[in-house]
């Protein structure tokens, strides 16, 4: 039985510590140590914004990196594992499928020493790319696996324009995702630190979220510049604001599609009639296909996603004050728990 230690959700905003043992996985699952952690916007919507859990009182963390028990493979965790044997799956949609499980919602996840996980898709690492240390490779599992799903739903070819509206954590990562295939990404977002990021990893345009038509035509005007209109682009919305939900919509124009990245527990205004008006198109995205996991960690190896840049390292034991600051919008890049020593 593998002893851990952790973190609990118990109750809006409380974080409890724990320390029991695990029972032996039971059969197809695995028990792994866990080198890192990340925090996503996802965690704080649960322990702050009211949304509930699958299983109440769970451990939080879907980004997970480490070492399998007893074996000690490095592998990165899927932040959805799908059943494999559903129809979805069957017909190739494994990311619709109704049975999948999500560590830290399903069941516990990563905010822990030792998480029991599907041992099906896990993604191995065969060896830690140059300049990087295990716990980084944690955000791969989500922040980044999930917008080349999106990527690739679209079908984002070299050349076409990707407009990321909301350059954050996941939004960041699929604009060097967009530019390391040759496309043409563009920055929108509130915030200006986040811009001057996005063009910092390869977006030709970054501009203030605001008014649509002002956007579309600052937009326009770069296009321009370089022999292309708006007419077409993939617009992806990775801000998980309503305003940055109801921005995207309207950004849409002729034969262009709509990715929902992003998640709002609150209803937004929009009308659909535009996506008939204009003969385009919306996905969702929920998290990526475990397939594609290799191909995610490929970039990071060739150097085309930096990510030592985007993450930050915390200590476990400092999970509350991390969250408590993530909520507060408080935090420069992606924060990864790393389980400390013992005091």
């Amino acid at each position: 039985m593998a002893a851990r230690r952790g973190w609990r959700m118990a109750g809006s905003g409380v974080l409890l510590p724990f320390e029991d043992r695990l029972p032996p996985p039971r059969p197809g699952w695995v028990d792994v140590e866990v080198l890192g952690c990340g925090v996503c916007h996802t965690d704080v919507g649960y322990l702050y914004g009211g949304i509930p859990t699958a299983t109440p009182g769970v451990v939080f963390g879907h980004e997970i990196v480490g070492r399998t028990i007893p074996d000690g493979k490095l592998v990165i965790v899927p932040a959805v594992s799908p059943c494999g044997e559903c129809a979805a799956c069957r017909r190739g949609r494994r990311t619709a499928c109704s049975a999948a499980l999500m560590p830290g919602n399903h069941h516990d996840g990563g905010f822990a020493t030792v998480a029991q996980v599907p041992s099906r898709w896990l993604c191995e690492v065969p060896v830690v790319p140059r300049g990087l240390e295990p716990w980084q490779l944690a955000v791969v599992a989500d922040a980044l696996t999930t917008p080349l799903q999106a990527i690739v739903r679209a079908e984002l070819q070299p050349g076409e324009v990707a407009v990321v509206v909301g350059a954050g954590g996941v939004g960041g990562f699929l604009i060097e995702l967009a530019a390391a295939m040759g496309a043409y990404p563009i920055a929108v977002d509130v915030s200006p630190i986040a811009r001057e990021r996005a063009v910092a990893r390869g977006a030709i345009l970054a501009v203030p979220a605001g008014d649509a038509r002002a956007t579309k035509q600052a937009i326009g005007r770069e296009l321009a510049t370089r022999g292309r209109t708006l007419d077409g682009a993939h617009v992806f919305e990775c801000s998980g604001a309503p305003a940055g939900q109801v921005l995207a919509f309207a950004l849409l124009t002729r034969g262009a599609t709509l990715s929902v990245v992003g998640f709002s527990p609150e209803a937004v205004p929009l009308r659909l009639s535009n996506l008939m008006a204009l003969d385009a198109e919306a996905y969702g995205n929920w998290g990526c296909d475990p397939a594609l996991y290799a191909e995610a960690l490929a970039f990071v190896t060739r150097g085309a996603v930096d990510l030592a840049a985007a993450v930050e390292k915390f200590p476990l034991s400092d999970a509350p004050a991390v969250l408590a600051a993530a909520h507060r919008h408080e935090l420069a890049g992606r924060a990864v728990l790393v389980p400390d020593a013992r005091p």
